[in-house]
């Protein structure tokens, strides 16, 4: 419980319209402690965004007043969770899970906005570290519009006021245009105002639990399922208990660890990155310990804060320069720890014991110690502290004179930067305004500036030049008066970003083509690696990917962890970008990230089926390959219950059943997860049901020994069928049986045997399962399979699709496409159907290849009897171009001597010229 929480009235509110009615938000402003008698234990003192402020219980006398309406303005975010709908990274506030899709996630805002089906129920994570709370279906539940501070509200200044005069003075009124969050900090933390002077700036309603404002009329923030959100006061129980941290803020602490095990123990610990073993070896400063108890190391001039397994680290005590120290006196544990450490010489006996001084400190922690005239180099754990009048230096005493280089400051985002300088109201001057000035468009500014100070075109505000913050807003005017000022182009910011960057950040397509009409360098890389088509991908700028793609850029290029601009645009679904980049000359499909992804692999992880299509559309000869681990793109599919993709891939001629390097098929993957109807498809594509694993495991042994998988609601008619035969419910979630009954039905040994030396039967434990599975198997054997439907059943074309005269007779390879002729399919160089360029076209009837003539003398007789039916059936020579009413034709020279139709015998009584 927290200042800075948005609350509404809660399950034993009595308290009136004191909150401005049911729906009203106001924040936390205050916390109850123990022996207090304003504010007493279990109670929180509220301020509603009307400006009213009143005590409220949140477990006091065992009633709670209030719900969380959002705790994102506290700084809660899940940091490596991406909103499945608004596709925003690290869901701030309460994260919201799906129950029924596989990996499927909402924000606060796309949750209570409806995204998704609002039938399916949805657990409710409160932080990172707490249990999800099972919740009811959002269309069974009951909804309630907030109202208070939200855009479009109108406000004056309130309790926390702290601003001087910027909003024009007392009284003077505002209007809220949005609320957002305070840097890196918190979210939805503060509105964004303008004042009716035109002044514009952002104001906290919540940010650490300061309320600047109080509406004086309100604004709705949308609607919001009242019995969905958590009751304030309420316990919350953690996903998993967090052991006491041995560490705490300020420490420092160094990794000997080897990289292969750092790697291991990184794994739900904040993850392993290339970069951490840069880092290996060195003192750090513990910048903050997480919810799990992780700790999160800042470096000396690393811009990155590491998160590591507390286990990975140890605490080093640290000294100063001109510290006393005193020497450990064993020999032999000096001898130890001096390994690597500046090592050991007899010489050294002689400090042992002794007091000396520290005259520097090494990055990696070590000491240059003089005792008694002479220098050593000291491990840090052989040197005691010697406490000295006046200061000495204790190692827990954080307050002292010899304080480590200030950490580097808290990186924020760019967005947040740029506004900053687009509002600032300093009273700097001179060169010092430029970048201010660029920022907000003031285009004659800018030039009397640059007039007096031509020197300075390329001078930084905040890290950031005027041309990048020019061109990150779209400046075109003030763009092109930096560049013939002579304004570099290839200045980088702190996070290696050029110009080329910021017009790509900003979605700045006339900018950034007018920056690569001046030269600038279109693959320069930042210090994450990525170049700025990185940038407009990730970033969805259609028009940015567009222009980059026209002048040339490399598509290939891989960032720090291995990813290419396709890689990212898979994982943004972002049809457009994907087809441009798929279609684009020299692409190459076959590069790896860092994780051994191409990006067919990535498509099928992400369950991308169009980027799945698109892909193998033009390079379907990667359909089988095989990651470093073995898995191919139908495993990886297989594995995360993507059943479109391993339905595209499968029609794409992928192997049905390769294995990977632990011999699994992509069938025993789907069983080992319950996606039953990945398991039907797989199946009616004629996969090994019987395949054994490397432990010798069949499906049937998967399927038996995981019957408490739960999945997603099964769309498989003939597991639903099963079901009912098992009378288990629709929202069961001990699938494995009908899976068993389903293998069974098809097929599956009920005797194969796996390496323990047991067959199936043998490890069910309940004898009911045992009877159903064998008569299952029983109804297999005496030939009662269900009919199996094709996996990609087609309706067998009647007719050639092109001429419409004869049944269709050849098969097109690879893609097994059958709908024309032998005449007609001659000049075909794709198939019409797929596109997939033809490598051979195969009569239907015995497999044999169709020639390449064809029947060219029939051809020539069709091209006869075609020309014969135009030409004047009287002289042979000249074209049909008069009609008689008979209906008969023939040239108009001839039609002048005829007064009967030379065909019918007809009298010729109108004569119809005919126009080609």
């Amino acid at each position: 419980m927290e200042v800075g929480l948005r609350v509404v009235r809660g399950p034993d509110w009595k308290w009136g319209n004191q909150d401005g009615g049911e729906g009203f938000v106001g924040t936390v402003v205050e916390v109850g402690k123990p022996g207090s008698t304003t504010s007493p234990d279990k109670t929180v003192v509220v301020h509603w965004d009307s400006g009213a402020r009143t005590n409220y219980r949140v477990g006091y006398q065992g009633a709670y007043d209030l719900r969380i309406y959002d705790n994102a303005p506290i700084g809660l975010r899940h940091t490596n969770i991406i909103c499945d709908s608004c596709q925003k990274q690290g869901v701030q506030g309460m994260r919201w899970k799906c129950t029924r899709c596989h990996d499927f996630d909402l924000c606060s805002l796309c949750f209570m906005g409806d995204k998704h089906d609002i039938n399916h129920a949805f657990y409710r994570f409160d932080s990172p570290s707490s249990k999800g709370v099972k919740l009811p279906k959002r269309s069974t539940s009951s909804k309630v519009q907030a109202f208070g501070i939200f855009g479009g509200a109108r406000v004056i200044r309130g309790p926390d006021w702290d601003w001087a005069n910027q909003d024009g003075g007392e009284g003077k009124i505002g209007k809220v245009s949005d609320i957002r969050g305070w840097d890196s900090e918190s979210g939805r933390s503060v509105a964004h105002v303008t004042w009716c002077s035109g002044s514009t700036n952002v104001y906290r309603v919540g940010h650490k639990g300061k309320v600047d404002l109080k509406y004086i009329t309100a604004s709705s923030g949308g609607f919001y399922y009242r019995d969905h959100l958590p009751v304030l006061g309420e316990a919350v129980e953690p996903a998993n208990p967090v052991t006491p941290c041995l560490f705490k803020v300020g420490d420092k602490v160094r990794c000997d660890l080897e990289n292969e095990v750092l790697k291991q123990m990184q794994e739900g610990h904040g993850g392993w990155n290339q970069r951490m073993s840069e880092y290996v070896g060195k003192v750090g400063t513990v910048h903050r310990i997480t919810d799990r108890g992780d700790v999160r190391v800042q470096y000396d001039g690393c811009a990155n804060r590491w998160t590591f397994h507390p286990d990975a680290l140890r605490k080093v005590q640290m000294f100063g320069e001109l510290d006393k120290v005193k020497i450990v006196e064993d020999e032999q544990q000096v001898k130890e720890l001096q390994k690597n450490h500046g090592e050991w010489t007899d010489v050294m006996r002689q400090t042992l014991g002794k007091t000396g001084q520290v005259l520097k400190v090494y990055s990696d922690g070590d000491l240059r110690v003089q005792v008694e005239g002479q220098v050593w180099t000291f491990n840090p754990a052989c040197c005691l502290p010697v406490a000295a009048h006046g200061g000495g230096h204790h190692p827990d005493n954080t307050l002292n004179g010899h304080h480590p280089r200030d950490r580097l400051p808290e990186l924020t985002s760019l967005i947040a930067q740029l506004n900053e300088l687009r509002t600032s109201q300093g009273a700097e001057t001179g060169p010092d305004r430029l970048v201010r000035e660029a920022a907000q468009g003031h285009l004659e500014t800018v030039r009397d500036i640059l007039a007096k100070y031509p020197e300075k075109v390329d001078q930084k505000s905040s890290g950031k030049t005027a041309l990048q913050v020019a061109c990150h807003q779209g400046h075109r005017d003030i763009v092109s008066l930096l560049l013939s000022a002579d304004a570099s182009l290839e200045t980088q910011d702190e996070d290696g970003d050029t110009a080329l960057h910021y017009s790509a950040f900003g979605n700045q397509p006339d900018v950034l083509q007018l920056l690569l009409a001046k030269g600038a360098k279109i693959n320069a890389l930042n210090n994450g690696g990525c170049s700025t088509l990185h940038v407009a991908v990730n970033k969805q700028h259609v028009a940015c990917v567009r222009a980059l793609l026209n002048h040339g850029c490399d598509v290939n290029i891989q960032d720090a962890y291995g990813d290419t601009a396709l890689h990212d645009a898979i994982g943004k679904e972002s049809r457009e970008i994907i087809d441009k980049l798929v279609n684009y000359p020299n692409i190459d499909f076959t590069i790896r990230n860092k994780r051994g992804f191409n990006v067919l692999h990535h498509a099928a992880l992400k369950g991308n089926v169009f980027a799945t299509e698109r892909i193998l559309h033009k390079c379907r000869q990667i359909v089988d390959l095989k990651k470093d681990d073995g898995f191919s793109a139908l495993h990886l599919a297989s594995l995360n219950g993507h059943k479109d993709v391993a339905a595209a891939l499968l029609r794409n001629r992928a192997e049905v059943d390769i294995r990977n390097n632990r011999q699994q098929t992509p069938l025993l993957l789907s069983v080992s997860q319950g996606h039953s109807a990945l398991i039907e498809l797989l199946v009616k594509a004629s996969a090994n049901i019987n395949v054994h694993d490397e432990d010798g495991d069949t499906c049937l042994h998967l399927a038996l020994m995981r019957q408490t998988v739960a999945t997603e609601k099964d769309t498989s008619p003939m597991l639903e069928e099963i079901r009912t035969q098992l009378g288990m419910g629709e929202d069961e979630a001990q699938t494995g049986a009908a899976i068993a009954c389903y293998l069974a039905q098809q097929g599956a040994s009920l005797t194969a045997v796996n390496q323990q030396g047991k067959t199936p039967l043998e490890v069910i434990t309940d004898p009911r399962t045992v009877e159903i599975l064998q008569q299952f198997a029983a109804a297999y054997a005496s030939g009662n399979k269900p009919k199996m439907t094709p996996a990609f059943e087609e309706e067998e074309a009647a007719e050639c699709e092109v001429c419409c005269t004869q049944p269709p007779s050849v098969v097109f390879d690879p893609c097994g496409h059958c709908f024309v002729c032998e005449d007609c399919c001659i000049k075909m160089k794709k198939c019409l159907k797929c596109k997939v360029t033809i490598t051979a076209k195969k009569k239907l009837a015995d497999g044999s290849v169709v020639a390449g003539t064809g029947n060219t003398l029939d051809l020539k007789r069709r091209l006869q009897e075609m020309e014969d039916s135009l030409q004047c059936a009287v002289c042979m020579e000249r074209k049909k171009d008069t009609v008689f009413m008979c209906g008969h034709a023939v040239c108009g020279k001839c039609s002048e001597a005829l007064s009967i139709c030379p065909m019918c015998r007809k009298a010729i009584t109108k004569r119809i010229p005919l126009y080609t």
